[in-house]
C-alpha cells in the first residue's frame, strides 16, 4: 500500500462505521491522520473504534446527520477537541430499497434525499466556514455512478447521488481561491452491509453493468478517497472520480 502524507491532518467520516467509511478510515489512519467518525448507529460506532486501534487518534461522535443542531454540535466538539477540521468525507448514505418509481412510498423517496443529500449539505455548512478561516480544507463526497446513469427502480438514491454531484461542483466553485478543494468519486456497487437492503435482481443487474465483472473493492475507494484529501491533490476541484470498472462512460 502506497502512504499518502496525511500526516497531522485531521478527519471527519460520516457513516465510518462500517464499508467504505470504515475502510477511508483504516487508511487515513495509516497515512497520518486522526479520524472523527460520525454515525447514527451507536454500537457500530464502538465496534470501529475498538477494531480501529490508533489510541488517541480516532474519535466517535453518534450523530443524526439530518438534524441541522445534531451536525453543528459534532462539528464543534472535533474543533474543540483538534483545533481544526482539515478533511471532510460525506460518505454515510442509504439505499431505500428497491422499486419503480410510482411504487415507492413518498417517505420513504423522501428519507434518501434527507440522508444523501441534504445531510452532505448540512455537513458542509457547518464545516466549511472551519475550514475557510484555515486557509485550508479538502473535501470528498461519496456519490454513485447510479447519480451520472439512474439505475431503473433507484429512482431515489440515483436522483439523490446526482444531486450530490451538483452540490459537488457548485461548492467547488465557490471554494476554488479559498484553499478548500471539494470533489466526488462515483463508485459503481461494493459490496458492503447496503446490499441487504437491495432486491438479489437489482445486485444481479448492478453487476452485469461493470466490464470488469466484479464489484469494487472498499479499499479501492479508499485509496483514491485519501489522495483527494492529500496536498497532491491541489489543482482538482469541482471534479468526479469514477470507480466503476468501466461501467461509466462519461
Amino acid at each position: 500500500m502506497n502512504k499518502i502524507d496525511l500526516d497531522g491532518r485531521v478527519a471527519v467520516i460520516t457513516g465510518g462505521a462500517q464499508g467504505i467509511g470504515y475502510a477511508i478510515a483504516e487508511r487515513m489512519l495509516a497515512s497520518g491522520a486522526s479520524v472523527a467518525l460520525w454515525d447514527a448507529d451507536a454500537g457500530k460506532l464502538a465496534e470501529a473504534k475498538g477494531s480501529l486501534g490508533n489510541a488517541g487518534r480516532v474519535f466517535t461522535h453518534v450523530v443524526e446527520l439530518t438534524s441541522e443542531a445534531a451536525v453543528a454540535a459534532a462539528t464543534e466538539n472535533v474543533i474543540g477537541a483538534q483545533k481544526k477540521i482539515d478533511i471532510l468525507v460525506n460518505n454515510a448514505g442509504i439505499t431505500g430499497g428497491n422499486a419503480t418509481t410510482w411504487e415507492l412510498e413518498p417517505e420513504v423517496w423522501r428519507r434518501v434525499i434527507e440522508v444523501n443529500l441534504i445531510a452532505p449539505y448540512l455537513v458542509c455548512r457547518a464545516v466549511v466556514p472551519k475550514m475557510v478561516a484555515k486557509g485550508y480544507g479538502r473535501i470528498v463526497n461519496i456519490a454513485s455512478v447510479a447519480g451520472k446513469e439512474g439505475n431503473p427502480n433507484a429512482s431515489h438514491y440515483s436522483a439523490s447521488k446526482a444531486g450530490l454531484i451538483a452540490l459537488t461542483k457548485s461548492l467547488g466553485k465557490e471554494l476554488a481561491n479559498k484553499g478548500v478543494l471539494v470533489n466526488a468519486v462515483s463508485p459503481a456497487a461494493a459490496k458492503t452491509a447496503m446490499f441487504a437492503t437491495m432486491t438479489q435482481q437489482h445486485i444481479d443487474f448492478m453487476l452485469s453493468k461493470i466490464p470488469m465483472g466484479r464489484f469494487l473493492e472498499v479499499n479501492e475507494a479508499a485509496a483514491m478517497v485519501a489522495w483527494l484529501s492529500s496536498e497532491d491533490c491541489s489543482f482538482t476541484t469541482s471534479s468526479v472520480f469514477d470507480l466503476s470498472g468501466g461501467r461509466a462512460t462519461y
